[in-house]
């Protein structure tokens, strides 16, 4: 090269920092960049095929798709939410007493983590006066939540049972006497650390 209008085209690519008040910047010339160029023809016109529209209203259409997807995430998220009311309603029956106390101990399928708070409000006015223990194994995750009615919270402290059961699945979890929540790594030490529950109430009440 013997002159700068030798390097024909540019395209700058890239930028970062790699110092305080230092930029780098790449960039690709000549044939270089118009194979950079001519790659970035082909991408866009491969995404105006998927959302089924043209390179002059791209923009437009994957927007369009953007806001269709939060709204349909938000729209699967609802339903998940009446799913585990629909659940919490069919549980209230399964509770046992433990020393004249109502517990309620379960692991629900299908419902989000994000739920089981409202899940376990649900169960809580419906049950009364009592203990509620709700879990959810997603993603090789155990997420657990657990609720003692205000006439109970002299006796038993959520957080403590929380603290206990989260420990048991390879975790940690705390919160208030009334509500806790926590929850661990280990899937398979679930289904013991939920039947242990009644144990431990027993122990405390």
């Amino acid at each position: 090269m013997r002159r700068t209008g030798d390097i024909g085209l540019l395209k700058v690519v890239a930028e970062s920092g790699i110092a305080s008040g230092v930029r780098r910047i790449e960039a690709v010339t000549g044939a270089g960049a118009e194979a950079y160029l001519g790659q970035l023809e082909n991408t866009c016109s491969e995404i105006a095929s998927l959302t089924r529209g043209s390179r002059d209203n791209l923009v437009d259409k994957v927007r369009g798709l953007s806001d269709r997807n939060r709204q349909l995430e938000k729209e699967l998220e609802q339903l998940k939410g009446k799913l585990a009311s629909l659940q919490g309603g069919e549980l209230v029956g399964r509770a046992v007493e433990v020393k004249g106390v109502k517990v309620l101990v379960e692991k629900l399928d299908g419902v989000e983590p994000k739920a089981l708070r409202d899940t376990l409000d649900q169960l809580k006015n419906k049950l009364g006066s009592g203990v509620v223990v709700l879990a959810v194994a997603q993603d090789d995750k155990v997420s657990l939540v657990a609720g003692v009615t205000k006439d109970l919270t002299g006796r038993v402290k959520a957080g403590d049972l929380i603290r206990e059961l989260s420990a048991r699945v390879g975790g940690k979890g705390g919160g208030r006497p009334d509500m806790a929540q926590g929850g661990g790594a280990d899937v398979a030490a679930l289904p013991a650390a939920l039947a242990a529950v009644p144990g431990l109430l027993e122990a405390a009440l």
